[in-house]
């Protein structure tokens, strides 16, 4: 096995030149626009309203080169594991003793989503919190995904995921670390916990994967409830029932990534297809393009639309979901390491604590949170900061 010294790890940074996004502005000004939907409210998808008013702001006052700067001011690199480039962001702490944690984002997601975390958790006394607090922070582009290689070859699902972030802890030196994560990260760490990696001393999800199989099958079956379960158990499984009719996007990249041409051929088809990742979280975004920013503003929005359209990611991207839809289990895994647990009202799946329990026996944090949805770092990094603080601390 090669030494830490001998594998290339290179210096990375974001520059695109004025003239892709010129033609980007150009694209968008060339919009197609369909008629407004039929239906006064997203039952039918994006609306028409919500679209234009993000063409405007992104063709006149959305500043890219905003975000490239916070890019380019942390330290990016580039590595091969298991023959595919792995862009990821590597934040050490001043701090004695920081407690490593690799952060992996989700779909519609990127880097963009972690942004506001780093700073808090790698400079704790300058948040609020005390230099024990303090973390070291990698946080991984996914395969396909912003500045990581495009797999060519099938076979990058969760599973070899999580085994090529354990390769990259280990080769950034570190022989005990923690995982974070939501969406596609929780389920990428849910798997890791299961594949012995000694230096994975624990994790934190805002996404568990506690729902019980019976349950699981009944709600996307659309069946009634089972019988038996208390009034938050029911609660969960009609949540879950939701969900399971309103996320045909996923459902599609599951099954044709590839026929997503014109969606990534059009600036304005990669935004729409990105905001459509849920009902409560679509409504989030379009609040923030009606003037009401509650957690997201419109450059949270546009600053992960614009990385996709540069990077072109939108298929390569979505190809994970063909890869591991049908492979993603959101029950017990028999996962034996320490899990902190942060509940966000808006969260899609839901995680009653009798659930939680079961799923996750060394369970050392649980806690129902009062606000904030499925993208808990971008849209609430102060309350995930904080949980990430008091869930991991007993690892310390």
């Amino acid at each position: 096995m090669a030494t830490l010294t001998e594998v290339d790890v290179r210096p990375f940074q974001v520059e695109f030149p004025e003239t892709e996004l010129t033609e980007l502005r150009r694209r968008i000004q060339a919009t197609r626009w369909p008629e407004r939907e039929t239906v006064a409210d997203a039952s039918q998808g994006v609306q028409l309203a919500t679209m234009q008013k993000l063409a405007r702001y992104w063709t006149t006052e959305y500043d890219w080169r905003k975000v490239e700067a916070k890019l380019n001011s942390y330290p990016q690199f580039i590595t091969e594991i298991d023959g595919l480039d792995i862009h990821f962001i590597h934040v050490r702490s001043k701090e004695k003793n920081a407690l490593p944690v690799i952060v992996t984002h989700g779909w519609p997601g990127s880097i963009i989503e972690q942004l506001k975390i780093i700073d808090p958790l790698t400079n704790p006394t300058a948040y609020g919190g005390s230099a024990s607090d303090a973390f070291d922070v990698v946080i991984p582009s996914m395969p396909g995904y912003g500045f990581s290689g495009k797999p060519t070859t099938t076979g990058w699902d969760q599973a070899r995921i999580a085994r090529a972030w354990a390769v990259l802890m280990k080769r950034l030196g570190y022989t005990r670390y923690v995982a974070q994560g939501g969406d596609w990260g929780a389920i990428i760490n849910d798997v890791m916990a299961t594949q012995g990696h000694p230096e994975l001393i624990g994790m934190h999800t805002n996404l568990p994967a506690v729902i019980p199989p019976e349950i699981n099958k009944a709600a996307a079956a659309g069946s009634p409830p089972p019988s038996g379960l208390s009034a938050e158990e029911k609660h969960a499984y009609e949540t879950l029932a939701v969900l399971y009719k309103t996320i045909p996007t996923q459902f599609f990249m599951g099954w044709h990534p590839q026929t997503l041409y014109g969606i990534a051929d059009s600036p304005i088809g990669v935004a729409a297809w990105l905001l459509d990742h849920d009902p409560r979280s679509l409504q989030l975004i379009a609040r923030a393009f009606d003037g009401e920013p509650t957690g997201l503003t419109r450059d949270d929005v546009l600053d992960n639309a614009t990385l996709f359209w540069l990077t072109n990611t939108t298929i390569s991207a979505a190809r994970l979901y063909w890869e591991g839809f049908a492979k993603t289990d959101l029950g017990p895994k028999n996962v034996t390491i320490p899990v902190a647990v942060s509940l966000f009202p808006d969260e899609v799946v839901p995680a009653p604590r009798s659930w939680t329990e079961r799923a996750y026996p060394k369970l050392i944090h649980y806690n129902q949170l009062d606000k904030g949805g499925h993208f808990a770092a971008w849209e609430q990094p102060e309350l995930l900061v904080k949980e990430l603080r008091v869930g991991l601390k007993s690892l310390r």
